[in-house]
């Protein structure tokens, strides 16, 4: 690992969607709540709140983001499906992590976040008609979106900041 910023590399979207690519991300939805509670597992309070890198986020803030990444972008997929073309609602990243509820040691509460919402996720995504996967959205700082899209970068987003706590894991001897 080169940049601690991306351990599994950066997001780049598929050329084509199929499927069996499209059953594979959300298979990575599902399980990205045991994946990222394992990367957690034993940790010490004070280990949460080491940053996984210089200037980065604590282990327990990549934590809490992913829950509130997750959350809106369950949202989004869902406003992409039952309306045309919604215009979605941005949110700073950065000031949400520095809430007190994101700078929390804790992070049972988010893990248990993210397991509910990831099985209603994956259902969903499971579910939804294969045409509808081409179905999108504006994000008014990144543009047009699809699901197919949104779907691969959650897929990737999940591995991504577990990657973080594993890598930080290695690095420590945790």
């Amino acid at each position: 690992m080169t940049d601690p910023r991306y351990p599994i590399g950066k997001f780049t979207p598929p050329a084509d969607y199929t499927a069996d690519l499209r059953a594979s991300f959300v298979r990575d939805i599902a399980a990205a709540p045991a994946a990222l509670r394992a990367a957690v597992e034993g940790l010490t309070s004070e280990q949460r709140l080491t940053p996984y890198r210089d200037g980065g986020w604590t282990v327990a803030q990549v934590v809490h983001h992913v829950a509130d990444s997750h959350m809106h972008a369950y949202a989004r997929m869902k406003f992409a499906a039952t309306e045309e073309v919604p215009t979605i609602k941005a949110y700073n990243e950065g000031i949400w992590a520095n809430f007190p509820d994101a700078a929390d040691a804790d992070v049972d509460p988010s893990l248990r976040l993210i397991e509910s919402l990831h099985a209603r996720w994956a259902r969903f995504l499971g579910e939804l008609p294969q045409a509808d996967y081409g179905r999108g959205l504006m994000h008014p700082e990144r543009g047009p979106m699809t699901i197919d899209r949104m779907v691969a970068l959650y897929a990737w987003h999940g591995r991504h900041h577990a990657a973080h706590i594993t890598e930080l894991r290695k690095l420590k001897g945790w």
